[in-house]
């Protein structure tokens, strides 16, 4: 792709191809050369950062459990008793911000969040705000440990209605789009984000008393969980994801983490097979814990997708607290709960401490500073702002 070599390429139209083969044709969607500077607002604000409400919203659900299996902790005693619910009204006030964001995205950019689902890493996180919402509701701190209320089943179908969707989309096109959407051409760590949404949706389908749903929904990710390992095992050109991408590789660990919670939830303990799910989600933690130097290739500057560290530990400790209940591995347990709230905190005050660096141009989804082009909303607020600047330049000369 050439760009223009005269000096007024400010704003030059182009058309890019949106597929993952290059030797398939792909949908094209125009776009725009924009300068160095930053990119509008909502355009950096991507499904992306549904990461920081994935890492909260499981914390959640980790202190509650944490508080619920040991009330007379030493550890628990040591934090005031609001803190669970201020916790819990944080990861909230996460997803609805970003949620927000989200939406207002979709009105004014369409064409990125067109993008958004045609490419084979940002379509997973489209299933970040359903696995956000179904986790707050099983935190929920203002009621027994039962969700069995009217408003808590239309907020478990308001969450899953989402997944049931992709699911369809998504695991359908694996086998019915040819090569360009199958899951050899796609297949990549994010991808673990589809399942883990089943397995989250089974755990909250449990506590809603839906055991038919639970089944239905574990058994959809429990089958395409081992097509989509096998297929990631099998790989000899790598994932082909950006280095500051890395991150996402621990979400092997947090996949096998929600299938033994889904499954314990389901039989109602956490028998032989959660268990044999927990041991490989503890084998692959190890695995990847004894690989520094991989993940250091990441840690050049802060991005956003090192909230999946925080996520992945805490679905391992939500799994090892379920663990320890019928066995000794307490010391395991402890460990795993204390590096799971540690790592989070620490993200909570890099992100503080790095909000420049936490909405970047998203060169990830268009590459060399290209950007959608102005959608018919974007064409309407930017006339308004041009008038409301016509009229403010106006009664500067009148002297007004």
């Amino acid at each position: 792709m050439e760009k223009d070599k005269s000096p007024n390429h400010q704003l030059q139209e182009l058309e890019i191809v949106i597929t993952q083969d290059p030797k398939e044709e792909g949908k094209t969607m125009k776009v725009k050369v924009r300068e160095e500077d930053k990119w509008p607002f909502l355009l950096r604000v991507h499904v992306g950062h549904f990461r920081i409400s994935l890492s909260l919203c499981s914390q959640a659900l980790l202190l509650k459990q944490m508080k619920h299996y040991y009330p007379s902790s030493h550890f628990l005693s040591l934090l005031p008793s609001f803190a669970f619910t201020l916790h819990w009204a944080l990861a909230s006030v996460s997803l609805l911000s970003l949620s927000l964001l989200y939406l207002c995205r979709c009105a004014r950019h369409w064409a990125a969040v067109q993008a958004e689902f045609s490419s084979r890493l940002r379509v997973n996180y489209l299933f970040a705000p359903s696995i956000s919402s179904m986790l707050l509701l099983q935190s929920f701190p203002f009621s027994s440990r039962e969700l069995r209320s009217p408003f808590h089943r239309v907020w478990f179908w308001a969450s899953i209605a989402p997944v049931i969707a992709l699911d369809l989309r998504i695991y359908g096109q694996w086998f019915t789009r040819g090569k360009r959407f199958n899951l050899a051409a796609v297949a990549n760590p994010s991808a673990h984000l589809s399942v883990i949404a089943n397995f989250v949706g089974a755990k909250t389908a449990v506590e809603l008393g839906r055991e038919e749903v639970a089944l239905l929904l574990f058994s959809v990710g429990t089958a395409h969980y081992l097509v989509l390992f096998v297929t990631l095992y099998q790989r000899i050109d790598g994932c082909g994801i950006p280095r500051t991408l890395y991150p996402v590789f621990f979400l092997y660990v947090a996949a096998p983490s929600a299938a033994s919670l889904g499954w314990g939830a389901i039989s109602g303990a956490f028998d032989i097979a959660s268990k044999m799910f927990f041991f490989l989600a503890l084998f692959l933690f190890t695995s990847l814990a004894v690989r520094p130097n991989f993940f250091r290739k990441a840690m050049g500057s802060f991005h956003v997708s090192w909230w999946a560290y925080p996520f992945s530990l805490t679905m391992l400790a939500l799994a090892s607290i379920e663990y320890a209940e019928g066995s000794t591995a307490h010391v395991l347990k402890l460990l795993l709960c204390i590096t799971s709230i540690l790592v989070t905190t620490a993200m909570v005050a890099l992100t503080a401490f790095n909000m420049n660096s936490l909405l970047p141009n998203d060169i990830i989804l268009f590459p060399n500073n290209l950007t959608p082009p102005l959608s018919p909303s974007d064409i309407i607020f930017q006339r308004i702002f041009n008038f409301l600047r016509l009229f403010q330049s106006i009664n500067r000369r009148s002297g007004v």
